[in-house]
This record gives structure tokens, C-alpha cells and sequence, in this order.
């Protein structure tokens, strides 16, 4: 996969987050030897990450500061200091503090044993280490995330040091600096607390998944089934758009990042079929943060929620699939709807690769994606699934070479024979599966060097261990960083004083502190990362909802998904920012007004599953589950309609705020309410098909 285009010059906003977003791009204007150190550092990183998650050599605090270490180092080499996007050099200062990030990572290795019998009393040394720590992380989150997340986090510590000078409501008996600094960046609510545990096992290894995946040629086979199979419907391009980024979602679970990729492909072709830029760019920004919600890979905050509440990542998913297909449902028809309005058509058949057979040339990388939603379900940890969803595929790139196809039926043959004997023999052997996965990629190593393009392939590899590496440097320092806030919080009890808040400050009311939880997520996501985001209110206005009697699951889905909508929200909208990259023409701000009004039918979601926790599978009744999606499905159909002002024909003002109201009656969940909505969207669309009905006899014949 080649890296995004670079933006043209003066575009520097724009500029900043596509190297944030995507780190593998960040270093393009270095010098080579420069690189090809940074280079060095992400393999070195991707390979520590799978070498303790197979055969996990370390305890899991020093696998978590060594996983802090590396991403400071990556972080102040990749990003410099200022806000300039050029950065040709990188000056003495970074190499420093690079040096010293990997170096106080490693005191918790050298001196782990010593560290655990002092814990409680630590010494000068421990509390200058620990200092230095917590002003690394701070430093590389404000060069990386922006000023936002550092100054929230920032507001804590003098919070835990100063509580008895604090007012009445907030005052708290106060902790000493050593206390503070112990708490940080020593223990395990802290700085390595759950947020970086879950960024240093977890999530590394899905970015590293969707990485090889990438390089393996995913992308090009999702853009040809999605343009083989709607490319030439009415509106083609947004519905290629949406499904391929739904594709995309599948392997990727950063919406910013499938902007980049999938966009260059999209926004393009819907330019050039008649959607205006800001349309076009709106579409691609709103598809692409659905693949937060999509199963089986869905964003770091999802792998966080899991470990946060104590379920499997599976139920996770299993709670996320009817809300991420109705998100991605409610994007295909408001396309559908403003390609109705404008008459867009589709691109012409001649035009669209087959769909058919794009899977026939490349069906085996969907092979190492199947084997990872299987192992996920059957009860296994994501980080096993991870390892060995790795090692699957790369063994399918070791097999196919860089053209992405397997080779002639014969050679096929005797690889996957050879495969299925070179893992039997290890498996006699008494090996762990992950260790059978690593010694099979191993054993393929070489003779891969005798296939067609073996050395290509080989360093194909290398590069998606740099790639995944550097694409998990954002997620990982957030992690770090909040973990600051969540440390604060633990240490001083503010979390449930919040919650009470919440709570007085409704009333009672359920939906009111609903909209609170969804406002302060989306104020909040304005100026953090989407991960980031769902710690902080999940950590504070999650308990205010499961207080009220909100379910665990369902309380933390919905501020995780409105986390999600924050990134689509002016006026930061960091997706619409990253698709006016490629948006030639169209500001972000446009952008994400647009993309705001066509994921506006996805924001009634969450409140239906807090209604009706069956809409998050939260019930063993089929029936239910089946109702409550239909009626979700006709509800956004006519939010749809009325936000467009197009249904089966051109939408009147009081037609709109007719099908407004029926969709509004279908979400609140009181009585006969259901009833009423389900009458009136059935008046409404026999409405509308006599109209169109009226309007087909009134067309004089030629």
C-alpha cells in the first residue's frame, strides 16, 4: 500500500493531522539515514510486541514500560516540538529525550525486583525517574494529540496535590509529590495502568493485523467487490464509499486512518460522477469512523471497554455488530437519498471490476480474517487470536509474493501440503500454538526466498512491521497519557463524586442525563482522540448511567459511540480534516457540517439501545432482537428522509416534520408510542407512493 498523498503546501493544519493520524507518513521529509534509524526502531518495536506476546518472556509491568519507552522514542524522533510541519532534521534535543524515554523504560526492567520490595517508599532515583516519566509522556502527547488532552490531564495534578485547599465540593485530604509520582508512574493505575496494559497487548497487535492485511492487497480487493457490486447503482460512488470503508472497518478500527486509505480512492471517484468535493469528502469521513464500531476489529477504546468492565472482547463485538450495521445502513441511504435528489447516477457497468472475481483472485486474504473472528468467539484471548491472525497472514504473503495472487495450481498444491506437514510435525512436537504459528512462518522464511519475488516479499514484511508500529504510536501515547487522569481519580475518589453530580443534576431523569453524557462526549471529542475520549467519560459519567439502571455494556457503549460521532462534529472534526486532504476544494468545516447531517439518523441509535438494550444483543429473545431492529431501520429511513427533504419523491416542509415526528415517536420507548410511529411511517411512505405513482401518470407519452 503506497502512503497518502501529501496535502499541497500552506495546507499545514491539514498536513499535521495526516502525519498524526498516519505516523507512516510523518518522517518523509528526513533525511535517509534519519529514516532508515526511525525504520530501524519500528521493526525493533513490532518485533519486542510479538516476541513477548508469544512466548511472554517478561512480567507484564516491564512489557508495559518498555512499551512506553518505545513510543516516546518514535514520538519525539517522528513529531518535532513546534507546530511547523516541516521537519527536515531532527535536532540534538529530540535525540536526547528519544534516548532517555527508551532509557527510563529499562530502569523498570534492570531494577524491577528492587522496585516491588520498596513499593510504598521509593528513593530519590525512583522519584526523579518517575518525574521524568510523566513529563516524557506529556511532552510526546502534546507534540502528537495537540495542547487539549495534555492541559485536561495537567489539571489533575495539582487537583491531587492541593485538596485541602480546595473547595467544600471538591476537597479531597491532599497526597505529597512522592505519593503523586509513585502512583504515576510506578503503579498500576497510573501511567501503565489498563489503558496502556490493553495498547501494549491488544491493540498493538490488531494494528500490526490490519497492517500486514494492508500491504497484503485488502484494500485494493475490498474497493474492486464494493465497486463491483454498487458501483453502478444510482449514486454508485457514495455507496462504493460506504461499503468499502464497512470493509475497511473489518481490519482497521481507526476511522482518521481509513479516510487516508480508502479515501484516495473514493473521494476521487465521486467527484468525478457529480458529487460536489464537501459532499464527497462528508461521505468518506462519515463512513470511515463507522469502522470504530465494526466488528471484528473495532477501535482501541473497544479493547479497553472489555477489560475496564471484565467481559469477553467478543461480547464487546457481539454488542457493537447491530449498531455498527445500522450506522453503516443510515450512511447508504442518505447517499441513496441526496443521489435521488440531485440525480446522480452510477459509474457504467463497463466500468466496474467484477466482483466475482476480484474474491476468486484474492478469496485467501479474507483466509487469516476468518480465522480471527473464529478464535475471538470460541473463547480465546485477543491476544492469541492476535499472534496467530498474524502468522496466518503472513504465511499467505509468504505464499502469494508481492503480486498478491497465489501461485500456479501446482505450486499452490505442494505450499499448503508442505504447510499442513511442516505444522503437523510441531504439533507432535508438544509446541504451543503460538509458538507452532512462529516456528511455521520461521520455516517459510527461506524457502519463500525461492518463490517469485521472495526478497520483495520479505521486505514487504519488514516495511508492515514498521507501518503497524508507527501506526499504533497516537493510540499508545493517549493511553499513556490519560492514565494520568485515571490514576488522579482512582488516587482521590473524584469519579463518584462526578457520577453523583450527574445524577442530582438530572433530576432523576434518564434521558436528561443521557443528553449530558452525550454532549460532554462530544465537547470532549472536539479536542481528543476518540480513544481518549471514551477513558474520560467512561470513567466519569459511565457509573452517573449505570446509577440510573442502565446496563454495564450498554452504559459504556454509548459513550463510546458518541465518542466516535465527536470526530465528525465541527469544530475540530478531525475526520472532515483528514478528508479535506484529498476533498481538493472543500474546507473541513464544510466537510463536517455534511458529514454531521448524514450520520444525523446514527445518532438516535444509542439512545434506542438504552430503551432497548436488545438493539446490543442484551437479551436471549430473537423476536426482540428482530423488532427492535426493524424498528430502528424504519426510524432512520425517515430521519433520513426528512434530514435530505427526499424520500421516493422531493420532501414539502410539513411532509418533513411529519416523518420527524413518526421517527422520534419510534425512539422513545413509552407506550403505544411504538404503535403510533409505526402507523405514520406506514401513512407516510403510502403517501409518498402515490405521489410517485400521481406524477408517473401525469408524464405525457413521447
Amino acid at each position: 500500500m503506497t502512503s497518502p498523498a501529501r496535502p499541497p503546501d500552506g495546507a499545514a493544519a491539514t498536513r499535521r493531522v495526516v502525519d498524526r493520524e498516519n505516523p507512516a507518513t510523518a518522517h518523509l521529509d528526513l533525511p535517509a539515514w534519519t529514516r532508515r534509524v526511525i525504520f530501524a526502531l519500528s521493526v525493533a518495536f513490532a518485533l519486542f510486541q510479538l516476541w513477548t506476546a508469544t512466548f511472554a518472556p517478561l512480567s507484564s509491568a516491564v512489557v508495559r514500560a518498555i512499551h512506553v519507552g518505545f513510543l516516546l522514542a518514535l514520538t519525539f524522533l517522528l513529531f518535532g516540538a513546534g507546530r511547523r510541519h516541516e521537519r527536515t532534521a531532527v535536532p540534538a534535543l529530540d535525540w536526547i529525550l528519544a534516548a532517555l524515554a527508551l532509557a527510563v523504560s529499562l530502569y523498570h526492567l534492570v531494577f524491577e525486583h528492587d522496585l516491588l520490595l520498596r513499593a510504598g517508599d521509593p528513593t530519590a532515583l525512583d522519584l526523579a525517574v518517575g518525574t521524568v516519566t510523566i513529563v516524557l509522556v506529556f511532552e510526546a502527547a502534546r507534540r502528537i494529540l495537540g495542547p487539549a488532552l495534555p492541559i485536561i490531564c495537567g489539571v489533575f495534578l495539582p487537583y491531587a496535590l492541593l485538596g485541602p485547599m480546595l473547595p467544600d465540593a471538591l476537597a479531597h485530604r491532599g497526597y505529597g509529590f512522592d505519593q503523586v509520582v509513585e502512583q504515576l508512574a510506578f503503579g498500576t493505575e497510573g501511567i501503565y495502568g489498563t489503558p496502556i496494559y490493553v495498547s501494549a497487548t491488544f491493540i498493538f497487535l490488531f494494528i500490526l493485523f490490519g497492517a500486514f492485511l494492508e500491504r497484503a492487497g485488502m484494500i485494493r480487493l475490498f474497493n474492486d467487490v464494493a465497486l463491483g457490486m454498487f458501483g453502478h447503482a444510482k449514486g454508485g460512488p457514495a455507496k462504493v464509499a460506504v461499503v468499502s470503508s464497512g470493509f475497511m472497518g473489518t481490519i482497521n478500527g481507526s476511522g482518521v486512518a481509513n479516510v487516508l486509505t480508502t479515501g484516495q480512492f473514493t473521494i476521487p471517484l465521486m467527484t468525478r460522477f457529480g458529487y460536489r468535493p464537501a459532499f464527497a469528502g462528508a461521505v468518506e469521513a462519515t463512513a470511515s469512523m463507522g469502522g470504530q464500531l465494526m466488528p471484528p476489529i473495532m477501535g482501541a477504546a473497544a479493547f479497553i471497554m472489555a477489560e475496564t468492565i471484565g467481559v469477553p472482547y467478543h461480547e464487546v463485538a457481539l454488542a457493537a455488530l447491530l449498531p455498527a450495521v445500522l450506522y453503516f445502513g443510515a450512511a447508504f441511504w442518505m447517499v441513496h437519498l441526496e443521489a435521488g435528489l440531485h440525480g446522480l447516477n452510477g459509474v457504467p457497468k463497463a466500468e466496474c471490476p467484477s466482483a466475482l472475481a476480484a474474491i476468486r483472485a484474492k478469496w485467501h486474504l479474507i483466509f487469516p480474517l476468518v480465522v480471527l473472528v473464529a478464535l475471538l468467539f470460541s473463547g480465546f484471548t485477543p491476544m492469541f487470536a492476535g499472534v496467530i491472525g498474524i502468522a496466518c497472514t503472513i504465511v499467505l504473503i509468504l505464499g502469494t509474493g508481492t503480486a498478491g495472487t497465489l501461485p500456479a495450481v501446482w505450486l499452490r498444491t505442494a505450499f499448503w501440503i508442505g504447510l499442513g506437514l511442516v505444522a503437523a510435525g510441531l504439533w507432535r512436537m508438544g509446541l504451543r500454538v503460538e509458538h507452532l504459528a512462529v516456528a511455521m512462518v520461521g520455516l517459510l522464511v527461506l524457502p519463500s526466498l525461492a518463490l517469485r519475488g521472495g526478497r520483495e516479499t520479505l521486505t514487504l514484511l519488514v516495511r508492515s512491521l514498521a507501518d503497524g508500529a508507527r501506526n499504533a504510536i497516537g493510540v499508545g501515547v493517549a493511553c499513556a497519557l490519560v492514565g494520568v487522569l485515571i490514576g488522579i481519580l482512582t488516587l482521590t475518589g473524584l469519579a463518584s463524586g462526578i457520577a453523583a453530580g450527574i445524577v442530582e443534576i438530572s433530576g432523576g431523569s434518564l434521558m436528561l442525563a443521557l443528553v449530558l453524557t452525550m454532549v460532554a462526549s462530544i465537547v470532549l471529542g472536539t479536542g481528543l482522540p476518540t480513544t481518549a475520549n471514551y477513558i474520560i467519560t467512561s470513567a466519569i459519567a459511565a457509573p452517573a448511567l449505570l446509577e440510573m439502571g442502565v446496563p454495564l455494556i450498554v452504559s459504556h457503549m454509548f459513550v463510546f459511540y458518541f465518542g466516535i460521532m465527536a470526530d465528525l462534529t465541527p469544530p475540530v472534526a478531525l475526520a472532515a480534516l483528514a478528508a479535506s486532504s484529498v476533498a481538493r476544494g472543500a474546507s473541513h468545516l464544510q466537510i463536517g457540517w455534511i458529514a454531521t447531517r448524514i450520520a444525523i439518523a446514527g445518532y438516535v441509535v444509542p439512545f434506542m439501545a438504552v430503551y432497548a438494550p436488545a438493539l446490543l444483543l442484551q437479551t436471549d429473545d430473537p423476536v426482540a432482537v428482530v423488532y427492535i431492529a426493524a424498528k430502528a431501520a424504519i426510524g432512520i429511513m425517515l430521519w433520513g428522509g426528512a434530514s435530505v427533504g427526499y424520500f421516493l419523491t422531493r420532501l414539502s416542509w410539513p411532509e418533513r416534520a411529519f416523518a420527524t415526528a413518526a421517527a422520534a415517536l419510534l425512539v422513545v420507548a413509552m407506550p403505544i408510542t411504538d404503535e403510533i410511529g409505526l402507523g405514520m411511517a406506514a401513512a407516510f411512505t403510502g403517501w409518498q407512493w402515490w405521489r410517485t405513482r400521481r406524477a408517473a401518470v401525469r408524464v405525457p407519452a413521447v
